[in-house]
């Protein structure tokens, strides 16, 4: 199956009024259940957001692991116990941080939100690191424990507050991005809808390197 790209270009701004926004820099590929033809329905959420955080920001599979990859190298380096290879186990925010490492992605620089309803007190962070060049942000939780990914924010006058959410449970072979986008598997969602007030939230933010900066110079 072939992998779309930059499945929010195209999205209006969420907010009629005055308001600041910002989306990530770079490009992504969108990395959703099934997509390499394994079913990994009910489980391998975590693992589809953190291929998608990998393939940022040249939006390319090169050097994207596959997901046993992932299990190996987390076995492999201790933090999961033997037996997590082939497994259906679910991973998080600070998995997928070690991987960003382990396989040369992008830096990974985790964030721990205690409850949801405090969220609105990182929005500041999240606009400074979308407009600072920043790739999409991977969220997991406890109580909401469906990963996604932030791939920009938009802080209005007033209470209303939104973020550009991609999700990773879609199944299926997507044709266009505007098809998701017309199901709601990519949109801007108000921020007290996305999250859940009383589940606890990890972010993982990417950005390069300087010197990563300077060979996607190069």
């Amino acid at each position: 199956m072939e992998l779309l790209r930059d499945v929010h270009v195209g999205l209006p701004p969420p907010s009629r009024g005055p308001a600041r926004l910002a989306l990530l820099s770079g490009h992504y590929l969108y990395y959703h259940y099934g997509c390499d033809g394994l079913d990994d329905r009910g489980w391998g959420c975590g693992y589809r957001t953190l291929q998608t955080l990998c393939s940022w920001p040249e939006g390319q599979p090169a050097g994207v692991p596959g997901l046993a990859a992932v299990q190996a190298a987390l076995e492999d380096m201790g933090d999961k116990p033997p037996g997590f290879r082939g497994s259906r186990d679910w991973i998080g925010c600070v998995e997928a941080s070690l991987c960003l490492a382990h396989f040369g992605g992008p830096q990974g620089r985790l964030c721990h939100v205690p409850r949801g309803a405090g969220l609105h007190g990182e929005l500041q962070k999240l606009y400074s690191h979308f407009a600072g060049g920043g790739g999409p942000v991977m969220v997991g939780g406890d109580a909401d424990a469906r990963s996604k990914a932030l791939l920009g924010i938009c802080i209005g006058s007033g209470t209303e507050d939104y973020v550009l959410v991609l999700d990773p449970h879609y199944w299926g072979a997507p044709k266009s991005p505007s098809e998701l986008q017309a199901a709601g598997w990519v949109g801007w969602q108000e921020v007290s809808a996305a999250f859940d007030p009383n589940s606890f939230y990890n972010l993982c933010l990417t950005s390069l390197s300087s010197q990563q900066q300077q060979h996607t110079l190069d």
